[in-house]
């Protein structure tokens, strides 16, 4: 009996010990050899941070950037990428930075950046987007490779080719008439132009895309825009995988919602459009069955 007691006790000892272990390898060791390899080529960088890597010192940055007036005149780059502009000041034009554990390898020489896109589909392949992006941006062309790539990137040729873009002319007409018209009786008023601009260009992807107005298409925009939100404020945090498997946080869950909100809201438009095809009240439906594909 004592025997047994002691192997109930000893096996998740066992378990725990090796899950310990591996931790420490992944989060620890492997950042740490990298690191080091990478200082004695010459590459240095921001020291590694355990778990964290990084990440709170680009929020830091990041923060006390935004905090500041930014005038016309004023150089962007600092303020939009500020750990940037900091790190290649202080330790040169190609440095290491940790994302977490993953080291990420920051190059601004030309030459090397010619290097890099002209051997990138073998020799640097795109890195593994986080939940939220891919979330937000689905199986997009700028995430895709190989024949997968190949296959969207055939689709969005045709879809965006020089002869269809002539036949939206018209409807981008439309919707710019539209607003200058609503412009008109507002005279005198201050107009917030971030926000018009963001809704003609809402309507004019929504009608080219879908044959919709705005209006049909306004769910979409809107849950994009608060994906986009969540992906950004989640950009840089660290996220452990066992511990999102077994809890989920709840911008992990919102996001989930969203994503599949957005797809069934597309799918409900395009087959809305093919409705109307079968019936002869519009015309062939082929590019926004693409446009479906291109997201999926």
């Amino acid at each position: 009996m004592s025997a047994l007691t002691d192997l109930v006790i000893l096996v998740p000892f066992c378990f725990f010990l090796v899950a310990l272990i591996k931790f420490l390898y992944d989060y620890l060791w492997v950042p740490l050899r990298i690191q080091h390899l990478l200082n004695s080529q010459g590459i240095k960088g921001p020291p590694y941070k355990f778990i964290h890597g990084n990440n709170h010192e680009v929020t830091k940055m990041k923060k006390e950037a935004l905090s500041k007036p930014l005038g016309l005149t004023d150089d962007i780059f600092p303020r939009v990428q500020p750990h940037i502009y900091t790190w290649i000041n202080r330790y040169g034009r190609n440095y290491l930075y940790w994302n977490g554990i993953r080291p990420e390898l920051v190059i601004s020489e030309p030459e090397l950046v010619k290097e890099v896109l002209k051997n990138s589909e073998n020799t640097f392949p795109k890195k593994k987007p986080s939940i939220f992006f891919s979330k937000l941006l689905g199986n997009g062309l700028l995430l895709l490779e190989g024949e997968k790539w190949v296959k969207h990137r055939k689709l969005a040729n045709h879809v965006l080719h020089g002869e269809r873009l002539k036949n939206m002319t018209p409807t981008v007409i439309a919707s710019v008439e539209t607003m200058l018209e609503k412009w008109k009786g507002q005279e005198g008023k201050e107009i917030e132009v971030f926000q018009e601009f963001r809704l003609l260009t809402s309507e004019v992807i929504s009608r080219t895309a879908f044959g919709s107005s705005y209006l049909e298409g306004e769910k979409i925009f809107a849950m994009l825009k608060e994906l986009s939100i969540i992906m950004s404020r989640n950009n840089f945090k660290t996220r452990i995988p066992l511990i999102n498997k077994l809890w989920k946080p709840v911008d992990m869950l919102k996001s989930e919602e969203l994503a599949k909100g957005i797809q069934d809201c597309v799918m409900k438009i395009v087959k809305k459009r093919e409705d109307k095809v079968v019936n002869g009240e519009a015309d062939s439906f082929e590019t926004r069955r693409q446009s479906c594909e291109w997201r999926s």
